[in-house]
């Protein structure tokens, strides 16, 4: 459904975007994610046509809309657009609001339009208010149906609930993968928060001072980061020291791991190992011991800090009905399924 083919976008001197790839395939929900100015929100204005492109091409069902020297104006792409700030028209109802694209449909067919738009994101109650009489997350409703009722082949979403808090975040997030899915629909959003990325996406990319650094199903770029810096930036956790031995082996200071190693490292090489909270099971009998030196309570788990005898640092997430105080030594074991593993640093 979208193909982004080696774009570069600059603002004078500054290269903002650096010949970024991408495909997304229909009905899929794909994610952007990265911190402030690293280029998210600008390949995006690109993709709906806001920004023209410096170089390379953009491709939406089939269509190429910008390569050099070709631009197709924002009105003439089959793209609906969610903005952060929800651009809801204050002098028009919720109702008109969602009519609002649909200025060319006959006036029974809109009216049919707008109600099934609004009772997809339960907003048909609502459809006389005026935007300044809805919370937060019903006005981000309104500009979900109103981007949903022209039909567009590909929805793109702005850090669509960044102005809402966490609780009203994750409950909307679920409402609008629902509601995408029911209608098979095509959609990319950008985000600087790792958890609404995992949430919402089936692909995600990372994005580092303008660069694709991978674009992946977002289970691989949790558990088969492609470098250092993506798993670093992305799921938390804790680096393991090292050998490879020559039977493939990598041999830590809490003994042997198995695995399977990139073909750049070789027997005799130092390297670090990825150890995600999730690999990091406590065990109140196991033998190793690890001291807690933080901990942050979650709910249904603890994120443990800890630390092994070495210096080394971990993290785990434990049920939180195992409540140690912080100074504390535990016992762990590890239950990692990949091994991810770089040069030492």
């Amino acid at each position: 459904m979208l193909t982004v083919d080696t774009v570069s976008q600059r603002y004078g001197s500054t290269e903002v975007l650096d010949a970024l790839s991408l495909e997304l395939d229909a009905g899929r929900i794909g994610c952007l994610l990265g911190s402030s100015g690293c280029g998210k929100t600008t390949l995006l204005r690109c993709i709906a046509g806001f920004e023209s492109i410096a170089s390379g091409r953009i491709v939406i069902d089939g269509i190429e809309h910008a390569a050099d020297g070709k631009h197709t104006p924002p009105e003439h792409r089959p793209v609906g657009m969610v903005f952060q700030d929800f651009a809801l028209l204050p002098h028009l109802s919720v109702a008109d609001n969602v009519a609002f694209g649909l200025h060319d449909h006959p006036a029974a067919s809109r009216d049919d339009e707008v109600a099934r738009m609004l009772k997809l994101v339960s907003m048909q109650d609502f459809a006389g208010r005026m935007p300044h009489e809805l919370s937060g997350g019903q006005q981000q409703r309104v500009a979900l149906a109103r981007s949903l009722a022209r039909r567009p082949k590909l929805l793109l979403m702005d850090e669509p609930f960044s102005s809402l808090d966490a609780g009203l975040r994750r409950q909307l997030g679920h409402e609008v993968r629902s509601v995408l899915r029911a209608l098979d629909m095509t959609a990319l959003f950008v985000t600087h928060d790792q958890a609404e990325a995992f949430a919402l996406a089936d692909d995600i990319g990372v994005l580092r001072r303008g660069q694709l650094l991978q674009w992946d199903r977002a289970y691989d770029i949790y558990h088969k980061p492609a470098t250092r810096e993506i798993a670093d930036f992305v799921g938390g956790g804790g680096w393991l020291p090292g050998t490879v031995t020559a039977d493939g082996r990598v041999d830590t200071e809490i003994g042997p791991l198995r695995g399977r190693l990139p073909e750049s490292i070789t027997a005799g090489d130092a390297v670090d190992i990825l150890l995600r909270p999730d690999d990091v099971v406590h065990l109140d009998d196991a033998p190793l011991q690890a001291r807690v030196t933080d901990k942050e309570f979650r709910g249904a788990v603890f994120l443990y800090e800890l630390e092994l005898a070495s210096g080394t640092r971990l993290q785990s997430l434990v049920p939180s009905h195992h409540n140690h105080p912080v100074g504390c030594d535990i016992g762990i074991a590890l239950d990692t399924e990949h091994m991810v593993a770089f040069p030492a640093a």
